[in-house]
């Protein structure tokens, strides 16, 4: 019978023919390494993501909330980054950051929003 190692300690595994890891340690840290964010290009911008949903997530009131854009720009939003967008009948682009968004509006006003989610 062949010698199985262990892709994450190099260890000797045994027992089922089917088994991986020598250990649930080691699978986990096998896995961590593998689903782990590889680049800091990507933490970053998934860092700016999760902050602009935060700050989205704040200050909205309500179903909707309308107020400057001076008041996400304060707080840290970052417009250059979203997640999605979409076009309404009216031909209005919404931007969102996961079901958070917001619609730009005449006056440097936005306009906020929460998409509902099933």
């Amino acid at each position: 019978m062949e010698k199985r190692l262990c892709p994450e300690c190099g260890e000797t595994i045994a027992g089922r023919i089917d088994k991986k890891f020598c250990s649930d340690l080691c699978r986990n840290a096998f896995n961590n390494k593998v689903n782990s964010d590889s680049t800091n290009y990507i933490r970053n911008i998934n860092n700016i993501l999760r902050k602009n949903r935060r700050i989205l997530e704040t200050l909205l009131q309500g179903e909707k909330t309308t107020l400057p854009k001076q008041k996400l720009i304060d707080k840290g939003f970052n417009f250059k980054y979203i997640t999605n967008q979409s076009i309404t009948k009216n031909n209005h682009t919404y931007f969102f950051c996961y079901e958070y968004g917001f619609l730009p509006l005449e006056n440097e006003l936005i306009l906020i929003v929460k998409k509902k989610v099933d």
